[in-house]
């Protein structure tokens, strides 16, 4: 199974290339990294070029930008890598084997930063996830590419969006391996700030609130 590594990007370019380079012995094994570049003005697309297998220029936003990597991708398998989110090395063979069995899925999440309380948030994070059948951004969504709609195209909530989409074909494979992502937007705004914040925008998000307004809360935020 060929996987096609789709890392969306906007301004990455203090972190990318560290992200791209520990792909590079995914590259090696035959597997494809596209890099979505939503108009980047600090040379984010250059620093990556050498790295990956393509860079395209895409319409800013997360979705936008994810499913015109998808558009892109040769694999059989599709999956979404946050620019600040590292795989396991066997990555893979994980993905094929749970791709084997499901249509889609996502790994547990490890979250790096200062704070004590992110090692709690990771692991409700997961275990709400494990439950519900949704899952973030931030566990790297994997799906076969056959049965990949899109994400919807809206301003925030696209992962969830897209799983309350996929599990009508059926629930998503949850791997106890790890992606290990940054806690940067904890460590900047505060850990326990950040839940709260991150829980009202799900809550309403649920409540028929409108992604929009949503984003503009959650970037006034920072």
């Amino acid at each position: 199974m060929k996987l096609s590594i789709i890392v969306p990007v906007l301004d990455e370019a203090a972190g990318i290339a560290a992200t791209l380079a520990a792909l590079a012995p995914l590259r090696e094994r035959g597997h494809e990294v596209i890099l979505a570049d939503g108009s980047s003005t600090d040379g984010t697309a250059s620093i990556a070029a050498p790295l990956v297998d393509k860079v395209i220029a895409a319409p800013r936003g997360r979705a936008r930008q994810m499913n015109a990597g998808a558009a892109a991708a040769s694999g059989d398998a599709l999956l979404f890598l946050h620019a600040d989110t590292r795989l396991p090395r066997e990555a893979d063979g994980l993905v094929q084997v749970a791709l084997d069995a499901r249509c889609w899925g996502r790994f547990d999440v490890r979250i790096e930063g200062r704070s004590p309380l992110l090692g709690m948030v990771a692991f409700f994070m997961n275990g709400r996830s494990r439950l519900t059948g949704i899952a973030t951004g931030d566990q790297a969504i994997f799906v076969r590419r056959g049965d990949f709609t899109g994400f919807p195209e809206i301003a925030l909530m696209e992962d969830i969006a897209f799983s309350k989409a996929m599990k009508r074909l059926g629930r998503p494979a949850c791997l106890r391996a790890k992606v290990v992502t940054s806690g940067r937007r904890w460590d900047e705004r505060g850990a326990m700030c950040t839940i709260v914040h991150m829980w009202r925008l799900r809550l309403a998000y649920a409540l028929g609130a409108d992604p929009e307004e949503l984003a503009r809360r959650y970037a006034r935020s920072g």
